[in-house]
């Protein structure tokens, strides 16, 4: 890091060109804490606008990686090259000792996780360990930024007086600036894909963080009341897809007894500007939708029904999908326990290593409950550990005798499969992602309900590709 004369932003009475000149010239050094696959984007862009930037994470490994010039940090666009670029110019260390970056700061980052406990609670005991470091290095003058979602209040009734405890003073600046990031396009997001949200425990820290902000992204900085606002317009985010998703979700079960296309319908009543209703599919997963909504429902006093039903909802689909892989199986005289099941992704979403929540879990687990025997492709993970599958390669399926699949995640690789290779299966389509019309296949797309194509002259029945985009919500 610089050895400049340090400027502190909070409370400063220099001009405003002056507080952006400084740190744009790496006068403001920065810490950011957590290098995982949102924070080490987080910390090379920083990197790169300001040149002055540690980042402290506690897995010794990343921070050798890091130190090194490399990236252990897969399939984002433009980051490994952007940490070798800042790393080898001086603007980028790491370090795994989180206290000794908060000496060396005037900016303060944080970006860590933020789970929830086997009862549904938020689990903060990693960002209050990460605050109690950050306190006991800062100064006068320093702002806190928390980027990881967080409960409404958090920063106001939990960080707040712990970070000025271990400071022993108050004379900092507290603030939320939520992330608004997609794994696979990370630093597109941050410079600018959406408007940034801030929001300071006081004026002087929602003034800081516009400032900050203002040279990190190219959208608009939004700067709303105070950090609890800002705590909630992240956590809103998820719950609103949650809810949608899970009304989307119900919609596909009454399929069979509407005896209608329930994806059309949706499709057809989007066309009204005021309908948004999202995409069908097989369960939620991933470490936000599935996690945020008990931020709320676990938070507090007042009972959040709709939210508590909404995660009921998604978290019946993989039931759902299993028992209309069972029912199509009976009406072909298949049991299950005679059965051999692809199943089709076993990330989360296309495209990421991601595996928290997805629904391919439980989707697995019950037909192996069942006695299927249970074989999965997924081109971005190694092994199925934690599956109740056996991992295989892509190239394998047409070898292992299969008498259904389960497409859960429509990862690209899947357009090469070849369906007019495989006697006649049962597929559930849980994305709406499979063309297999003019195939022998008996296919149930989740939403839409049955079709039985027999044609001799069968095609081989890709992904269309167009539709892959809404598989990944």
């Amino acid at each position: 890091m610089s050895l400049q004369e340090v400027v502190h932003l909070y409370d400063s009475d220099l001009p405003e060109s002056d507080q952006r000149e400084a740190f744009r010239s790496g006068r403001v050094p920065v810490a950011v804490y957590g290098l995982g696959k949102m924070g080490l984007p987080l910390a090379a862009v920083y990197a790169d606008v300001s040149g002055n930037v540690v980042g402290a994470d506690v897995d010794p490994e990343v921070v050798e990686t890091v130190n090194d010039g490399a990236c252990h940090v897969k399939r984002e666009p433009g980051l490994p090259e952007l940490v070798a670029e800042t790393v080898r110019e001086g603007a980028f260390e790491a370090t795994d000792d989180p206290a000794e970056a908060a000496d060396r700061a005037a900016l303060h980052v944080v970006i860590v996780p933020t789970p929830i406990t086997d009862d549904h609670e938020a689990d903060l005991s990693i960002l209050q360990s990460v605050a109690e470091d950050v306190g006991s290095g800062l100064d006068p003058g320093d702002l806190v930024v928390v980027e990881c979602t967080v409960p409404p209040r958090t920063c106001e009734d939990l960080l707040e007086p712990m970070l000025a405890e271990a400071a022993g003073h108050d004379e900092f600046g507290l603030a939320f600036c939520p992330e608004r990031t997609a794994s696979g396009r990370a630093l597109e997001d941050i410079r600018g894909a959406y408007p940034k949200v801030v929001g300071g425990a006081d004026d002087e820290s929602t003034r800081v963080a516009a400032l900050v902000y203002g040279e990190i992204t190219d959208n608009d900085v939004l700067a709303v009341s105070d950090a609890t606002t800002a705590e909630a317009v992240k956590v809103f985010e998820g719950l609103y897809r949650d809810v949608n998703i899970a009304l989307a979700n119900e919609l596909a079960t009454l399929t069979d007894e509407l005896g209608i296309d329930v994806n059309e319908a949706i499709e057809t009543a989007n066309t009204q500007p005021f309908c948004e209703i999202h995409t069908p599919g097989p369960g939620v997963g991933g470490h936000c939708i599935p996690y945020y909504p008990y931020f709320v429902i676990n938070g507090f006093d007042t009972e959040a029904r709709l939210l508590e039903t909404a995660r009921e909802v998604n978290d019946s689909m993989p039931r759902f999908t299993v028992e209309t892989l069972t029912r199509e199986l009976d009406a072909e005289g298949v049991s299950p326990e005679d059965a051999t099941v692809g199943v089709l992704g076993l990330t989360y979403r296309p495209g990421v290593e991601e595996t928290r929540a997805t629904p391919a879990g439980p989707i697995a687990e019950r037909l192996a409950d069942l006695g299927a025997e249970v074989v999965a492709v997924d081109p971005m993970l190694d092994d199925a550990e934690g599956f109740a599958a056996e991992m295989i390669s892509q190239d394998e399926i047409y070898d292992r005798g299969l008498d259904a699949v389960v497409l859960v995640t429509p990862h690209e690789e899947f357009d090469d499969i070849s369906w007019g290779r495989f006697d006649p299966l049962v597929v559930v389509d849980g994305r709406q992602t499979l063309e297999l019309d003019g195939t022998d296949h008996r296919v149930y797309t989740i939403g839409s309900g049955e079709s039985m194509e027999t044609n001799s002259n069968a095609t081989d029945g890709r992904i269309d590709a167009a539709d892959r985009e809404e598989g990944r919500r």
